[in-house]
């Protein structure tokens, strides 16, 4: 089965546990139908209905327990974009349509952040590229602190609109990334974060431009690749 497969799989599943969590069939308490009923139902495998579980554990949506079985922990509108949000959700079905988004905004903003970083900047940074590395291995987390650092930049740019746009494609697409960590791993995120960290500390806005920009386009290579 080809990424792109996988990845659709996976969503559908995912848009089924989001489904019965947000119209109530399954309200904060209650347990979900097992793994082997849910492969069942939706014809889908057993491993794509656990990455799918796992990454609503992650958010902290749902939470399992070893012979129990998992259960609602929350609510989810809180995790997912509502109705109202300037992009509909299913704007983001496709991850090689969201990176491809990514990639006419982030390098031009990362540009204009390494004009004149300010030192809250480049700890912010610092800090996130550090979190990343003690946690390899804690997908949420690790995703958590890498979305932070993108979203950093953006800030740093000084640009509301870049700012708002990507931080709501970032919000809306949490799961996703999720998934691309989990097939391409740690090393690219943080190989990539350290360079640009240096460029944008550096001043040197072109290199900094050009590194987010390889940074978007490898992972959209990958994606084709496979």
């Amino acid at each position: 089965m080809s990424l792109q497969a996988k990845l659709s799989v996976i969503q559908q599943v995912s848009e089924y546990l989001k489904a019965h969590i947000q119209d109530g069939s399954w309200p904060v308490g209650s347990k979900i139908p097992s793994e082997n009923t849910l492969a069942h139902i939706l014809g889908a495998s057993r491993a794509s209905i656990r990455v799918a579980i796992q990454q609503f554990v992650g958010v902290g949506v749902l939470e399992s327990w070893q012979g129990k079985g998992t259960f609602v922990k929350r609510d989810i509108l809180d995790v997912f974009p509502s109705k109202d949000s300037v992009l509909a959700q299913k704007t983001y079905m496709d991850i090689e349509k969201v990176l491809e988004f990514r990639s006419f905004l982030e390098p031009e903003g990362c540009r204009i952040a390494a004009r004149n970083p300010t030192p809250e900047l480049i700890q912010a940074l610092e800090r996130h590229l550090r979190n990343m590395m003690d946690n390899i291995g804690n997908r949420k987390v690790f995703v958590e602190q890498d979305i932070l650092f993108h979203k950093c930049i953006a800030q740093g740019s000084g640009n509301m609109l870049l700012e708002k746009s990507l931080s709501e494609v970032f919000n809306a697409t949490f799961l996703f990334h999720l998934q691309m960590n989990e097939i391409f791993g740690y090393q690219d995120g943080i190989y990539y974060h350290s360079i640009i960290l240096n460029a944008i500390r550096n001043k040197k806005t072109k290199l900094a431009r050009k590194l987010m920009d390889e940074h978007i386009q490898q992972a959209i290579a990958h994606l084709k690749a496979q």
